[in-house]
């Protein structure tokens, strides 16, 4: 009976034995699967989150032969202290686009902010930089100094894109706003066909690769197109679902000259707005078509542009507005809720001539054009 029992217990090891090792091997594959699967997922999340960034960069090729990101962030009403940040989350966030302009007094934080990001391993020619050339410098012998201290706050060599900013010149001098003792506007009478010839002389110099106008009607760009040496490459205008702009980009288009559209959320934060007055992002119809792609209002107000190959520049300075304005890029609208937004146009404009609420003076500035605004595409 010993005997019996001792080989019975010896007989016992081995399946114990097998059984342990089945265990663990069973265990350790199932390790093995989980970190093969953690490492899959990490490199489809940087992938996607590559390809997000990537996304941002999608351009369209100029008249000059440069290609402009069609996302971009706006600087405009971005008050000092603010923009430098807002470019640094714009830049992280994958944009490859900034626009700005001397009139709107912050290049030197935005240039601040591009030194750091450059310092940082971004290279300069993997951004695209966007200035304007104020009303005040429309003189020939003024447009080259005004592109030179632009350059100094921006700390660049060029520019990718100067525009001219409007198409009516004011005194020049030191005041963005000259007025007369009753507090008119003083223009002046130097024709913007003038100025385009010294921006061209800028391009010639290597000072700017491409050069183009804004707040310019059809026939404005028409004359400007008909004169040039070098052609406009791109026409800045307002632009959103409320002012749809049919007309000016198919003429734009026309004439090979692209469209970049400022205020594409309709200007919600402009300080001249008057209750009753329309807000583009609170439209039931937007935030129907919103909840269809679970996505905002204003991503869809942007990929309505990107849709149409117009360049779009939404303002902010809160990172995670940034962040959402340009993740526009994993989705596309239909044909049909593209018409459906196109049929918002009623037409309204935020910035024109509301304006003159904040700049008493831009009613004087548009008083020469108004009646050719309301004639033609504009």
């Amino acid at each position: 009976t010993h005997t019996h029992k001792h080989s019975l217990s010896l007989s016992l090891f081995p399946s114990l034995s097998l059984s342990l090792f089945s265990s663990m091997f069973f265990t350790l594959l199932l390790l093995l699967r989980w970190a093969v699967a953690q490492h899959c997922t990490a490199d489809v999340c940087n992938s996607t989150m590559a390809e997000a960034k990537k996304a941002k960069t999608d351009s369209v090729l100029l008249s000059s032969g440069h290609n402009m990101p069609l996302l971009g962030l706006g600087t405009w009403k971005s008050k000092p202290g603010e923009v430098e940040k807002a470019v640094l989350a714009a830049l992280d966030a994958g944009y490859r686009h900034i626009d700005c302009a001397a009139v709107y007094g912050n290049e030197k934080e935005v240039g601040a902010a591009l030194q750091q990001a450059f310092a940082n391993g971004l290279k300069r020619e993997e951004v695209f930089i966007t200035s304007k050339l104020w009303n005040t410098k429309h003189a020939k012998a003024d447009v080259l100094p005004a592109l030179e201290q632009t350059l100094k706050d921006l700390q660049l060599d060029y520019l990718d894109l100067y525009l001219i900013h409007w198409p009516h010149g004011f005194k020049a001098g030191p005041d963005n706003f000259p007025r007369d003792e009753s507090g008119n506007l003083i223009y002046a009478d130097t024709p913007y066909l003038e100025t385009w010839q010294a921006m061209e002389e800028a391009v010639q110099a290597g000072k700017i690769k491409s050069i183009g106008l804004s707040n310019f009607n059809s026939k404005q760009v028409e004359d400007v197109c008909n004169h040039a040496k070098v052609q406009p490459s791109v026409n800045q205008v307002e632009c959103h679902p409320y002012l749809v702009q049919n007309e000016l980009i198919a003429f734009c288009k026309a004439k090979n000259v692209v469209i970049t559209a400022y205020s594409p959320l309709g200007s919600p934060d402009r300080p001249w707005a008057k209750p009753g007055e329309p807000s583009l992002l609170e439209d039931p119809k937007l935030l129907e078509i919103a909840k269809k792609y679970n996505k905002s209002p204003a991503q869809i107000c942007i990929r309505f542009q990107i849709e149409r190959g117009v360049v779009v520049i939404p303002k902010s300075v809160t990172p995670s507005r940034i962040v959402e304005n340009g993740d526009v890029f994993d989705f596309s609208l239909t044909a049909d809720d593209m018409k459906v937004v196109e049929s918002f146009n009623k037409p309204w404009r935020a910035c024109v001539p509301k304006i003159v609420v904040l700049f008493p003076i831009c009613a004087n500035m548009l008083a020469p054009t108004l009646n050719t605004l309301m004639h033609t595409h504009t």
